[in-house]
């Protein structure tokens, strides 16, 4: 899984039903018995990203092989081609949180086992599987997705505002995306989006009024408003954000019972106050954890499809 609109409506609601019985039995299913190898790559420092998917494949009964950047060939300029070659024969998935989403579409292109984006600079797939498997926890299960109002709010050109595109009109939601001109989504990824929430019953707003996408939403989203690297120009970057800081004031325009959610590292004072995120609607703790049960899912999901799996895949299939 490269980015969100790889997979289609039920194929989404297959994996956050699984993800539902990962977070009920931890060891609900365990395909990398063996145990089998998973590669998983990191270009970037992580925290939940590595904890998640090293726990997770130690949990679906595999050895997590994780290496970093300075670990590797790929460091010192090895082609991705070659890389995955050498990787796809020895393990049965391959993991990658890295810059260019080019990389793990050449990464993909190579290789012969599943391949799936832990992050790049345009999608965040495994962070808003987890993001939606936390509303199904709060909302009465996954088929309750569909028809959910969500709003992020911030940068609207980043890796998260897209796959929230994607992936919520894969659900059936009605996405909304507040953010200042000169940060909006690409037009090729809203034209994409509203052409997914078409087929599944959706409707996508992108505006830059940060309280016309916050009133009666049924969960708010954002995220750091200086990207990894950019650190040193906070002061400069961040200026353009401040009203769509998600506080007291925006958090009361949206449903009364409305989620809120933030995929980490927060600051507190920045994108988001302390009061919403230390206080009773946000779920920020449930989704840190939802990321070991989504990405156990996912993986668990894609070798079933590889290997034709019948017992897993079948009972995903008589579930809708």
């Amino acid at each position: 899984m490269l980015r969100d609109d790889d997979v289609n409506h039920e194929e989404q609601k297959q994996i956050l039903e699984l993800g539902m019985k990962f977070w009920k039995d931890r060891y609900y299913s365990r395909p990398f018995e063996g145990p089998q190898a998973v590669a998983v790559l990191f270009d970037k420092p992580s925290t939940r990203t590595r904890s998640s998917f090293s726990i997770g494949v130690a949990e679906l009964g595999g050895y997590p092989l994780v290496i970093d950047k300075s670990g590797s060939q790929l460091g010192r300029g090895e082609p991705v081609a070659d890389t995955s070659r050498v990787l796809t024969r020895m393990a049965s998935a391959i993991v990658w949180r890295t810059f260019g989403q080019e990389l793990v579409e050449e990464m993909a292109q190579y290789a012969t086992v599943p391949v799936v984006n832990a992050l790049t600079d345009e999608f965040h797939p495994c962070q808003v599987l987890a993001d939606f498997l936390t509303m199904a926890q709060h909302r009465g299960g996954v088929d309750a997705l569909k028809g959910q109002t969500i709003a992020y709010l911030g940068d609207g050109a980043n890796n998260m505002a897209n796959s929230y595109l994607l992936a919520g009109a894969t659900a059936g939601m009605n996405v909304r995306i507040g953010a200042p001109n000169g940060y909006l989504p690409a037009n090729q990824i809203v034209e994409k989006a509203q052409q997914i929430a078409a087929e599944n019953g959706g409707e996508i707003l992108v505006t830059t009024d940060a309280r016309e996408a916050a009133t009666d939403a049924d969960c708010l989203f954002t995220d750091t408003w200086v990207s990894m690297g950019e650190e040193s120009e906070y002061a400069i970057r961040s200026k353009p954000f401040w009203k769509y800081q998600v506080n007291d004031e925006l958090m009361a325009l949206a449903k009364p019972d409305a989620l809120f959610q933030h995929c980490l590292p927060a600051y507190r004072g920045k994108e988001v106050t302390a009061s919403v995120i230390d206080g009773p609607q946000s779920v920020v703790w449930d989704e840190a954890e939802n990321r070991l049960h989504a990405q156990k899912a996912l993986l668990a999901w894609l070798v079933a499809w590889q290997r034709e799996d019948s017992s897993l895949l079948g009972e995903c299939a008589t579930q809708h």
